[in-house]
Formats: C-alpha cells, structure tokens, sequence
C-alpha cells in the first residue's frame, strides 16, 4: 500500500477539469486508489466522488493506492497533482 499526502494549491481546489484528468489516469492503474478529504473518503476513478469532497486550497488531500501497480499509480498520481492541483 502507498500512501501519501498533497496540499492542494489550486485556488479553485479540486475542480472538475483537473479531477476529470485524475480520474481518467487513475482509471489507468489496476490498483485500489482512494482519496481522502474534508473526514470523507471517496474512490478516485469516480469523479463526482472525488469532486464531492470539496477539498479547497491550501486543504490535504490523501491518497491510497493499493494493488500490483501501486508504485506506479503512486508516482503518476503525484506528479500529476503537483501539475495540475
């Protein structure tokens, strides 16, 4: 399981433009991803869900990817926050 956590620096927080794009690279992996924020947690292949936790600005954001391609999720995740989140 890989586990880690993102502050969120978009002004808007997550949004649907950038939570659509998670959601389509999370879809990617064969991994279990969640997210939690705001006490919720939500599957990120879905993004309503992902959306629906109205993390905003300067908020954490976790994420959890557990499956035979976690490392790789992990990674894609991440750097796809810090470009675009």
């Amino acid at each position: 399981m890989k586990v880690f956590d993102y502050i969120i620096t978009d002004p808007e927080g997550v949004h649907a433009l950038p939570a659509g794009g998670l959601v389509k690279l999370a879809q990617s992996f064969t991994s279990s991803i969640t997210a939690e924020g705001n006490g919720s947690t939500t599957d990120v292949k879905h993004v309503f869900g992902l959306v629906g936790l109205g993390v905003k600005c300067g908020q954490i954001l976790t994420v959890c990817c557990e499956g035979e391609d976690e490392d790789k999720a992990a990674e894609a995740l991440m750097r796809y926050l810090k470009d675009n989140l």
